[in-house]
């Protein structure tokens, strides 16, 4: 009997365990550890105020970016501006160029075809190798021939390069915005099809629409000429006329140019493109061509019947940075290397 209570007590006392909630409930958690206070970071130290960069000169200076300071290729045999400098004192300052009119490449006995445009210009290449600064081939003159001509235009600018000469592809490219943009990544980009050591351009929607076009040579150690004073008649209505500031145009390109060239050793990368037939054009239209710190691109001696006293009148007695492109002149005694060859040298020859 004691035995058989003491079962029906122990059901009795499961039974009601398991209406409480089917399982033993559970023992309680222990109290948490408090995490211990964090320690506070010290405070930071402030960072010095940056020194500021010295005012630049030029109406436009405030376009330039501030990773392109006046520093920033100086002294380095990477940039466009040193490779001229370094250019001009080895080899002259002669720069063949060719254009391929169809009257010089019937005179070379070849036809007006993207052939005879080849055959012509690569030979151009050859005789300006060790000889000339560099080749300053004209894009019309190739793209006439489409397509094809482009393509040509790109192999005569890579054999350039490979040759050791300096290039220059005048193409005059002007626009805005991406537009400019997309000139720039052609002909200056580090991954340009049609890839120049330097472009010609035209700053009449603005100098300051030349920016990206400027900064995208800079970053690829590449250049600029900007048109300033040109040897066209027409050009002077342009150029000369007096601005709201009481500058010339032509003077207000030279100061924006000058300002990315500030201070820059040898010469700075962006260029101006300066007819040597202006004659005291520079003075006439207050433009000081002293103080651009850049090369200056001079068409216009040979057989538009500038020489080598047209250049100090135009440059005075600096000639550093001055870059002659003879063409014509030079072409006509094709087409034999030899012929060009000796045509080059006896260009300057006073």
């Amino acid at each position: 009997m004691g035995a058989s209570g003491g079962g029906a007590g122990a059901g009795a006392g499961a039974g009601a365990g398991a209406g409480a909630g089917g399982e033993p409930p559970n023992a309680p958690h222990p109290p948490s550890t408090p995490h211990p206070p964090s320690t506070p970071h010290p405070p930071s130290t402030p960072h010095p105020p940056s020194t500021p960069h010295p005012p630049r000169e030029g109406r436009f200076a405030e376009n330039q970016p501030e990773e392109f300071s006046e520093t920033t290729f100086s002294g380095s045999g990477g940039s466009f501006g040193a490779r001229v400098a370094s250019g001009i004192s080895e080899r002259g300052r002669v720069m063949l160029g060719i254009d391929p009119h169809p009257g010089l490449l019937e005179s070379w006995g070849l036809p007006d075809s993207v052939s005879g445009l080849r055959s012509f210009s690569l030979l151009a290449v050859e005789a300006a190798a060790g000889v000339a600064l560099g080749v300053k081939p004209q894009s019309a003159l190739f793209e006439r021939h489409g397509a094809p001509g482009i393509g040509v235009l790109a192999e005569v600018l890579a054999e350039a390069r490979s040759a050791g000469l300096v290039t220059v592809l005048d193409a005059k490219r002007g626009d805005i915005g991406s537009t400019m943009a997309g000139y720039a990544a052609a002909y200056l980009g580090p991954e340009a099809p049609l890839a120049a050591d330097a472009l010609t351009v035209s700053p009449y929607l603005g100098f300051g629409s030349l920016e990206p076009t400027i900064k995208t040579a800079l970053d690829a150690g590449r250049g600029v000429f900007v048109l300033c004073l040109t040897s066209n008649p027409e050009g002077r209505a342009v150029q000369h006329a007096v601005r709201s500031d009481g500058r010339t145009v032509a003077a207000a390109i030279a100061s924006a140019a000058a300002s990315w060239n500030s201070r820059i050793v040898p010469l700075g990368s962006v260029g101006l493109v300066v007819g040597a037939t202006v004659g005291d054009g520079a003075r006439q239209a207050g433009v000081d061509l002293t103080s651009v710190n850049g090369p200056l691109l001079a068409p216009g001696v040979g057989a538009q019947g500038a020489g080598l006293s047209d250049l100090r009148q135009v440059f005075g007695p600096d000639l550093r940075g001055v870059i002659v492109p003879l063409s014509r002149s030079v072409l006509a005694a094709g087409p034999t290397i030899p012929a060009l060859r000796s045509a080059l040298r006896a260009a300057l020859t006073p």
